[in-house]
């Protein structure tokens, strides 16, 4: 069900318990005659009339019940929520409490106007009624708010985890695991024959211990963890939390205490306890143990999509061992015919397959031996492509990278791509590579002119030699921290590769 036919609901569950209210009051006329307030008009000898005493003071009572519950629920708090116009709703805020106090204590004033005699003088005796009306618009302010914030956080909690079923599931089961417990010991408590009192506590400190270590594992820590926060603005943001829900806390608790004087006490002295040294560092030690485990899980996956990218790589290339010794022999049989320029080759050849066979595999390795295998590899295609005046080669790669480490064959499949379909022996086409490191962030640049083949050329259909594999390996090994870059027009291909190594 979303928020908004929820508020729907609200809305019309309110007016139906304030229509009923008043129908109440309409027709319990008898009965009230002959309530106990009466008696305390009497006992003090104050006339008692039923619709100025009783019916019209609770009347009103009810209607700016309805009225606060309708403004806070509806308008202001979600306002607030969502920062919309906040010194305006502040300020707002602040007059409907200042009103609703007015209005609860002219209010009392009639329906307890048998107190005025209690007091020594009649300014005392207003004083104390309108502090307790003000007391009451506030503390009425506070339970309405903190409702509706409830409710504004369990529609985000099931929102933003709908499409994460793990996470979904894992806040049921901590939902499950709280109401569970408070259960199991409201039981015991029952069976022991325990105070009543003691069975209202338990049910009230443990029930928003399960809800301030649900806010805290699904809301605030994550909200803190990106801040990079540390425990103690935590645990003073739950003692600030703790601290302002004591008064709300206590108001359930005055229907079964007699000493309704302590009951604020009493409840402080169960709640803050409980919640900072139970509820903070619980909240604490299960946040930071579910985020490793997710750290070790998207290590894991991080790694198993490096070996797979890798597999499909290697697959993709012809293997090294078999031309490895292959190449040797060819190498040694053009310098007996004085080959130099296949030899070259077949030597620059070989480099490359000892590249493969032996650091390909490697996790890291040296900037300069990726870069001595991408400048093998253009002198190889050099030797290639020398013959013909139509195709224009320009490259710009630097040669002194310092320390730096790179993930390998992250550089060669781009510049393959630019040989591969940027050259043509009958048109005029170009290749040009750019590489260059500067404060530890590598730029490589690769453009390329585009030949329209043939029909029945094979490759016409192709996307290039491994550039998927390199945008998953690139995905997976420096998240967030490249940016590439691929345009393509009818006259050019364009590469463009920024990494933070």
């Amino acid at each position: 069900m979303k928020l908004k036919d929820v508020r729907k609901i609200e809305f019309w569950m309110a007016t139906i318990v304030f229509v009923a209210v008043v129908y109440a009051l309409l027709v319990d006329t008898n009965n009230r005659d002959d309530s106990g307030m009466h008696n305390y008009f009497l006992h003090q000898k104050i006339s008692y009339s039923y619709f100025f005493n009783f019916f019209v003071p609770n009347f009103i009572i009810d209607l700016l019940l309805y009225v606060m519950f309708l403004l806070l629920n509806f308008v202001l708090i979600p306002s607030l929520i969502n920062r919309k116009r906040e010194l305006l709703n502040y300020s707002l805020l602040a007059a409907l409490i200042l009103t609703s106090g007015l209005i609860l204590g002219v209010c009392r004033t009639y329906s307890h106007a048998y107190e005025l005699k209690d007091y020594d003088s009649i300014q005392r005796s207003y004083n104390s009624m309108f502090f307790k009306a003000f007391a009451q618009a506030i503390l009425l302010t506070i339970i309405i708010s903190l409702y509706t914030c409830a409710q504004y956080l369990i529609s985000y909690l099931l929102k933003s985890k709908a499409e994460n079923l793990t996470l979904q599931k894992q806040l049921k089961m901590d939902l499950s695991f709280g109401i569970g417990f408070w259960f199991i010991g409201l039981f015991f408590l029952i069976t022991s024959r325990s105070h009543l009192q003691l069975s209202v506590l338990w049910t009230l400190v443990v029930l928003s211990a399960v809800g301030i270590v649900i806010y805290s594992l699904y809301y605030l820590l994550p909200k803190l963890q990106e801040k990079q926060k540390k425990f103690r603005d935590f645990f003073w943001t739950i003692f600030a939390i703790s601290l302002v829900s004591v008064l709300p806390l206590s108001v359930p608790a005055l229907f079964f205490f007699n000493q309704t004087n302590e009951v604020i006490f009493i409840v402080a002295m169960f709640h803050l306890p409980t919640q900072l040294l139970v509820s903070t560092p619980l909240s604490w030690f299960l946040f930071k143990k579910r985020l490793m485990r997710q750290n070790e899980i998207a290590s894991l996956r991080t790694e198993l999509g490096q070996s797979d990218a890798n597999l499909t790589f290697l697959k993709s290339q012809i293997n090294p061992h078999f031309l490895f010794n292959a190449l040797n022999t060819l190498y040694g049989t053009a310098l007996q015919e004085n080959a130099e320029r296949t030899g070259e080759g077949i030597q620059r050849l070989g480099d490359m397959m000892r590249f493969m066979l032996h650091e390909n595999t490697q996790d890291k390795i040296s900037l300069m031996r990726e870069v001595e295998y991408l400048n093998n590899y253009i002198a190889l295609q050099t030797l290639r492509t020398s013959m013909s005046d139509k195709i224009t080669l320009i490259t710009e790669i630097e040669e002194q990278f310092e320390n730096y480490h790179i993930t390998p064959m992250l550089l060669i499949p781009f510049v393959e791509n630019a040989f591969k379909h940027g050259i043509s022996l009958q048109n005029s086409s170009y290749i040009k590579i750019s590489l260059q490191v500067r404060d530890q962030v590598l730029f490589f640049d690769v453009s390329n002119s585009i030949n329209p083949k043939s029909d029945n050329d094979p490759e016409k259909l192709k996307s290039g030699v491994g550039l998927e594999n390199v945008r998953q390996r690139l995905s997976l090994l420096y998240r967030d921290r490249h940016e590439l870059m691929i345009h393509e027009n009818a006259n050019e291909f364009f590469v463009h590769l920024t990494l933070h190594l």
